[in-house]
């Protein structure tokens, strides 16, 4: 395999779970579960064009995600550089006390990885991605060079699930559906977009987007005020979902710009190309006894069945 293989290389969990398209649906669920954090969701509202320009944030999210995963070393931390440049030029006020704060406090930029690893991982195994829990653990413990690049200290993420799990149950009384995560949750229900498209929001973004909604842990769901279909139903839409998107042939899904697991590709070889059996071959060495088994749970302690 010739080329730099990048920050996580092909033999990474992530860079096998990044290339599904159920991380699409992850996305959206983690925007969801930042916004209930009244601090981080204010230093978004306050400091960026998300009323304007939400489409191109989110693209540059995924960008953000698909170079640190797919490009080089290099430009992996050339992303994390500019991210974090970016951040500590910015600040935010709380209406009520008029106190301002730093972006990059590193409690907020905890909480928007957590979220982030957390709605990764739930919803791909969720939908049925063959990830066993030895797995989700490697997954969880390599993302925190993902977390470096943003200005975490490494030490400091969690390393598994229960350290994911323990975070949550720590950060969640600070947690409120307030002005901004109503903004916010009003926005994936109904994003502006051309006259032409609506029907197509209607039709497909409308429920890609309830989905997204539907699989967040019940506390969300209490704390927005907007019930969702029971865990059964949720994780069999979920399922069916997940089958459909990947019946789409890999090689189709990823000509969609920005391109990074084709670039990638053509960097190292063929071999480096993302695929979810490779995960499958690696059980036998990753899990110890009793691990693997057919229930999981993803970071907010969630059961569900991995097979039918």
């Amino acid at each position: 395999m010739a080329g730099d293989p990048g920050l996580f290389t092909p033999r990474s969990v992530t860079w096998q779970m990044h290339g599904d398209p159920m991380m699409w649906v992850a996305g959206i669920r983690a925007l969801h579960l930042q916004a209930l954090h009244p601090r981080a969701v204010r230093g978004v509202l306050q400091n960026s064009d998300f009323r304007r320009d939400a489409w191109g944030r989110l693209m540059r999210t995924a960008n953000f995600v698909g170079t640190t995963t797919y490009g080089t070393t290099e430009a992996a931390e050339r992303a994390g550089a500019r991210v974090r440049k970016i951040h500590s030029m910015l600040r935010a006020t709380d209406p009520d006390t008029g106190e301002q704060y730093r972006i990059d406090d590193p409690d907020l930029l905890l909480w928007v990885h957590c979220a982030e690893i957390d709605s990764y991982l739930h919803v791909l195994r969720r939908s049925g991605y063959p990830l066993s829990d030895a797995q989700a653990d490697r997954y969880i413990r390599e993302q925190r060079a993902g977390a470096r690049l943003v200005g975490l200290d490494p030490d400091a993420v969690p390393a598994d699930r229960s350290e994911l799990a323990a975070y949550f149950d720590r950060v969640r009384p600070e947690l409120a559906a307030g002005a901004g995560a109503r903004e916010v949750d009003a926005f994936l229900r109904r994003p502006p977009v051309p006259r032409v498209l609506v029907p197509l929001r209607g039709l497909l973004w409308r429920r890609v987007a309830g989905l997204a909604y539907a699989s967040l842990p019940p506390y969300a769901h209490e704390l927005y005020g907007r019930p969702a279909p029971a865990p059964d139903v949720v994780t069999r839409r979920l399922r069916r979902t997940g089958a459909l998107l990947r019946a789409v042939p890999a090689r189709v899904r990823w000509q969609l710009p920005p391109k990074h697991i084709l670039r990638a590709m053509a960097r190292l070889g063929p071999a480096a190309r993302p695929a979810p059996f490779k995960l499958e071959r690696q059980v036998a060495i990753l899990d110890g006894p009793g691990e693997g088994d057919e229930h999981s749970d993803g970071g907010d302690g969630t059961r569900w069945g991995r097979r039918d």
